[in-house]
């Protein structure tokens, strides 16, 4: 398997150059030359399988000629093992036709584990026996940030620097990132600052030359292909479980940066009959503009409590317009460099209309999240957060007959336990396994938001590529 940028001149990789790299040299994005397919049959062969072995048949196709079956499977085996639920990503029925898919089980509490557990083994994996350092940068905006320290934490070859919105995560989020004191960990708060402020720097020290010619640079955001491979997993396991391939399934994702649902849409064009994926936004609705109105722009963040989504702009989206225009990377970089010189721009009649078929969106405000959050407690005695019950409340307005909808449950509720408590009366407490979280001792560095502060910071403390 080979992958190319998105923006069509930088070099052609293999899945473990693609893994290290994370962002492409041209600013663009990875993903597969190709998009592997299976058959009905071989989908209907995935009911009964383990979490673990449907992720060995899911992957496979995208880490050929560099990993085998076997080594794949041990690491599958090494990074579920630390999930708290059978199987990793158990379905619950709400009603007749809506489902959740619990993807909180591991060891952060959050849907980032399904990924970041398996990226930070890729990344030992293929640094062993090196004597290269990696230097990761990433932006968070609670949930990405705690996944990728957990799974980096203590790993040779590896210094982490992760900068997430000063007072715009929640204290459970922040506590997981700050609270791990492991050498290479090292977490920035940027004052004044959202989360798409915390990724245009990321963006922005990839693309210095003098920075990342000085460190070995790479990514745990959805930036990074592997990240995205990993997730296209539970969708299969999901689909399978409801019926498919006989079956079609629709599946409903609050999102931020476009992964999720981009993951989503890969298992769909690999074969899975997905009736369509519901891309549900909160008030920061830059995804549902796009794909409702052609009407990709920037507006200000508005903080909420789903803070995972205050976003306005989505990184994965880039992949998924890029597929959808044809695969012209010259086309998509000029598309791209106008954005980001403008902050705005239209979907061409092609991507909206090869979105159209597959995709829908809902913009979810206050209101209908916490709606939605009180019927699954007493309609169903589902205890839910804020960001599954935006993709709730989007599935339930969703007017879709006779198909059964999986709303993707992101994170569980003692995460974001004040709107939970808000909007149920009820106040969830963390699992036992991370019960003593707030008795533990915090480190981080507050910074101004800027590239100079930040990269000075950086490389004070990285260890420079050979």
């Amino acid at each position: 398997m080979r992958y190319i940028s998105t923006r069509g001149t930088a070099p052609v990789l293999d899945f473990r150059q693609v893994t290290l790299a994370g962002l492409a040299s041209d600013g663009g994005l990875y993903l597969p030359e190709t998009w592997p397919t299976f058959s009905p049959e071989q989908i209907a062969a995935m009911r009964g399988l383990s979490y673990v072995d449907t992720a060995v048949e899911v992957m496979a196709p995208f880490v050929e000629g560099t990993l085998g079956r076997d080594d794949l499977k041990a690491l599958c085996e090494q990074a579920y093992g630390r999930f708290s639920h059978a199987a990793v990503t158990p379905l619950v029925q709400l009603d007749g036709q809506h489902w959740l898919l619990e993807l909180f089980h591991g060891p952060t509490l959050a849907f980032k584990d399904v990924a970041l557990q398996l990226l930070g083994l890729l990344f030992e994996r293929f640094l062993s026996g090196s004597d290269k350092q990696v230097t990761v940068v990433g932006a968070t905006s609670g949930d990405t940030g705690s996944a990728a320290i957990d799974a980096l934490a203590g790993r040779a070859g590896v210094d982490v620097f992760m900068l997430h919105p000063k007072g715009r995560v929640s204290d459970v989020q922040r506590r997981q990132m700050t609270t791990v004191l492991a050498p290479n960990i090292h977490n920035i708060a940027l004052e004044g600052a959202s989360f798409d402020d915390c990724q245009a720097l990321v963006k922005a020290m990839f693309n210095s030359p003098e920075f990342s010619g000085t460190f070995a640079l790479s990514a745990v955001n959805s930036i990074n292909w592997a990240r995205l491979m990993a997730q296209i997993v539970y969708y299969f396991y999901a689909a399978v479980r409801l019926g498919a391939p006989e079956r079609p399934v629709a599946f409903s994702v609050p999102t931020g940066n476009f992964g999720d649902v981009f993951a989503g849409y890969v298992a769909a064009k690999m074969g899975l009959p997905v009736a369509k994926l519901i891309v549900a936004t909160n008030v920061n609705d830059i995804l549902h503009r796009a794909l409702s109105q052609g009407d990709y722009s920037q507006g200000s963040v508005v903080p909420t409590p789903s803070p995972s989504m205050d976003i306005q702009v989505s990184s994965n989206f880039e992949r998924l317009l890029f597929d959808l225009g044809g695969r012209d990377g010259a086309a998509l970089a000029a598309q791209m460099q106008g954005f980001e010189a403008s902050k705005a721009m239209r979907l061409t009649n092609a991507q909206q209309s090869g979105a159209a078929g597959l995709l829908r969106s809902d913009r979810i405000d206050l209101d209908d999240m916490a709606m939605a959050m009180r019927w699954a407690c007493e309609g169903a005695g589902q205890v839910i957060d804020p960001h599954t019950a935006i993709g709730l409340a989007a599935a339930r307005r969703a007017d879709l007959k006779d198909v059964p909808i999986v709303t993707l449950a992101t994170a569980h509720p003692a995460k974001f336990d004040d709107a939970v408590e808000r909007a149920t009366g009820m106040r969830p407490a963390l699992p036992a396994r991370v019960g003593d979280l707030f008795d533990r001792e915090e480190r981080y560095a507050s910074l101004p938001g800027t590239f100079a502060a930040v990269t000075a910071y950086i490389a004070e403390r990285a260890v420079p590529s050979a």
